[in-house]
């Protein structure tokens, strides 16, 4: 707040073919990746118009909590797409993942990470591996919304909705007709977070049958992770929340060979980012060493959403053609394979070389019809359910075994069902041998689960007060038509 923000830039609009894109260099490697990354689409005559504004680490370091000056949302509002390098999120302090902030912000919910091998040009254990990683981009724990309780409870929230689900689940399979692939797989956990992960399965399953010539199926995260890890093969496209498509497409690129090499899009209703998905690695910072492939592979996915399909499909071959060559950075550099350790900059003006050529033993790609990174008229499944308020979760914090106090009290507002502690039910019927934290829980509920007016939650509250416990939140208590809407 005490930083002003300055006026609003003018985006001049050049009467040209060029496309005006946004770009940040980013920290770390980022400039090194990025400027390696633009010679190439500067030497393959992409049409662009380049505005570059100011993120990440500098902009932390001049009190702007957000990482990104006010004046970029202008011009991120004005552009076309936005080609990212990657940033430094100081760690803790209570600032915001900058990554995080621009996806929610332009409401960019799509994000697409292929995971390919290169074999046997790059070493993997997985030489026929090909699957793409859609992951919801909004949601789930990267709300960011936590908070301190107690001295030793902190919480997060994890939030998923139907409509976030649904847009992401439509997007995958939009994504696999598009791209001839076969197969939509879903991971959750619904067998032990049923509401939230339930939710996903639940409209995953619901929207599956809207595309029967595309086959699905759903893993439980954990042992659907293990299978990703030995047997890829057996995946085409993934459709993940965001916690679990975040550390999957990590793994996914480094089994294909390395996260070096994947580049990733993050797509919405109203514009698009594309990036990297490593991060940026500040110990290899101005030695011009780092691998840029996976930001200019980023920048092919850039190329085809501006419907630049035969500029992507050329960018693409050359790379193909600088790896099945051998030409390789250090990452990558395997003796025996590869043939020269090539430098960031060197590595770009080799793929330069080889713009009119094609790989002779990797498949070269064409993107003909295959440039649908656009979005998807979303409808929604859900139907208008009856609400019923019958009680109230009344979270307390004491060091002291708070039972015997809690269930003498005579509660005239609403009635003592449970105490619970970190999930596990402590009364009644508990068991000694449970560990207890400092943060209880209390549930309360009306007589027979009968509505009751949110007076009657307040009421209980200051009960709660009065009996000398210091309340640290609340979670209403609802029926939707019948059914309980709390575990």
């Amino acid at each position: 707040s005490k930083v002003p923000r300055p006026m609003k830039p003018t985006i001049k609009v050049i009467m040209s073919k060029k496309i005006p894109i946004a770009v940040a260099h980013g920290d770390g490697i980022g400039p090194e990746i990025m400027k390696a990354t633009l010679h190439i689409l500067q030497e393959a005559g992409a049409p662009l118009d380049i505005h570059s504004i100011e993120i990440g680490e500098q902009v932390y370091n001049k009190g702007i909590l957000t990482g990104i000056a006010y004046n970029s949302w202008e011009i991120l509002r004005h552009t076309k797409a936005f080609l990212k390098a990657p940033i430094t999120t100081p760690q803790g302090g209570g600032l915001k993942s900058l990554n995080v902030t621009i996806r929610t912000t332009l409401g960019l919910y799509a994000n697409i990470r292929p995971c390919i091998s290169y074999a046997p040009f790059i070493a993997t254990k997985h030489p026929k591996m090909d699957v793409v990683i859609v992951r919801e981009n909004e949601e789930d724990l990267y709300a960011g919304i936590e908070y301190r309780q107690t001295q030793d409870v902190y919480k997060s929230l994890k939030i998923i909705s139907r409509p976030g689900s649904e847009k992401i689940i439509r997007y995958a399979f939009e994504y696999a007709s598009h791209h001839n692939r076969k197969k939509v797989t879903c991971f959750t956990k619904d067998n032990i977070m049923k509401f939230s992960d339930g939710l996903f399965h639940k409209v995953f399953n619901e929207i599956a049958k809207e595309y029967p010539h595309i086959q699905n199926d759903h893993w439980i995260v954990d042992i659907g992770a293990a299978k990703l890890a030995d047997t890829p093969e057996i995946f085409d496209v993934i459709v993940m929340p965001n916690l679990y498509g975040d550390i999957l497409s990590d793994v996914a690129a480094q089994i294909s060979g390395s996260v070096g090499i994947a580049g990733s899009a993050n797509i919405g209703d109203r514009g698009a980012m594309f990036e990297a998905i490593h991060g940026s690695a500040p110990r290899r910072a101005g030695q011009n060493v780092a691998n840029p492939s996976a930001l200019l592979l980023g920048s092919v996915l850039m190329l085809l959403y501006l419907e630049k399909t035969l500029l992507a499909e050329r960018i693409h071959n050359a790379w193909l053609k600088t790896i099945e060559e051998g030409f390789h950075t250090y990452d990558i550099f395997k003796e025996g394979i590869s043939k020269y350790k090539m430098g960031t900059q060197e590595f770009a003006l080799q793929v330069i070389k080889f713009l009119d050529k094609k790989p002779q033993h990797l498949t070269p790609v064409t993107y003909q019809n295959k440039n649908k990174f656009q979005t998807i008229h979303i409808h929604s499944h859900s139907t208008a359910a009856k609400r019923e308020l019958i009680g109230v979760d009344v979270f307390i914090y004491t060091n002291q075994n708070p039972i015997k106090a809690l269930t003498t009290n005579k509660w005239n507002a609403l009635s003592l069902q449970m105490i619970s502690n970190r999930g596990v039910k402590i009364w009644p019927d508990g068991q000694p041998e449970t560990f207890c934290i400092d943060q209880w829980r209390l549930r309360f509920l009306s007589k027979n689960n009968l509505c009751i007016t949110k007076e009657r939650v307040l009421t209980i509250l200051e009960e709660v007060s009065q009996a000398g416990f210091d309340s640290t939140g609340t979670e209403n208590l609802y029926l939707f038509d019948k059914k309980p809407g709390f575990s």
